[in-house]
């Protein structure tokens, strides 16, 4: 797993925008996946930033890059609570939830479409997508809308710039330390924003 495809798959969360970002990691094997991950997770963590490996094969890994602070208010609103208890998932906290979804991932044959919530994807749109399986959206980018549109399009334009900007400074030079910042919600004493 190198920078450049945390950079290129995980901008927005990198920059503080989005909760997290899902990509598939080739791997030469699971030792040397385990220690890119340790490597990210010691330079990235500082920042306000975990990488998980959810699931791995013998060559590839579905790997998620998340805002710990970010995730735990995503989860405490009222509708994705209820999406979740819905699904018999535990009340418990973000790291017990993230561990129960590492379970579906690993053990159920079906995706579980929650998933959505732990990307920072709007809990309207989560459920739209479940009780309408997938079909009757109104839109579609990073995920298929059921709510407010508008507000969606922005996001995918926000994140889009984003990755661009990023994709760009990281060209430039720009190091995968130097793009992940530290938010407001990881450390009250650091300011950031995301700026083109």
């Amino acid at each position: 797993m190198s920078d450049d495809q945390l950079i290129r798959n995980c901008s927005p969360t990198l920059a503080g925008i989005k909760t997290g970002n899902l990509f598939r990691c080739e791997a030469a094997s699971q030792e040397s996946l385990n220690e890119d991950i340790r490597a990210a997770n010691r330079r990235l963590v500082p920042k306000g930033i975990r990488v998980l490996p959810l699931i791995c094969s013998q060559s590839h890994a579905l790997v998620y890059v998340y805002r710990p602070s970010r995730l735990k208010k995503d989860l405490s609103d009222v509708c994705a609570n209820r999406i979740l208890n819905r699904a018999h998932y535990p009340a418990a906290g973000p790291e017990q939830c993230i561990a129960e979804l590492m379970r579906r991932l690993r053990n159920n044959p079906e995706f579980p479409h929650e998933i959505g919530l732990f990307l920072g994807y709007p809990p309207a749109d989560v459920e739209g997508f479940i009780a309408n399986k997938a079909g009757n959206y109104k839109c579609v980018g990073c995920w298929k809308v059921y709510g407010d549109e508008q507000a969606a399009k922005k996001k995918f334009e926000a994140y889009s710039r984003c990755t661009k900007c990023y994709c760009e400074r990281r060209h430039q030079g720009a190091s995968l330390d130097g793009l992940a910042i530290r938010t407001r919600a990881d450390e009250d004493t650091s300011a950031a924003a995301f700026s083109e």
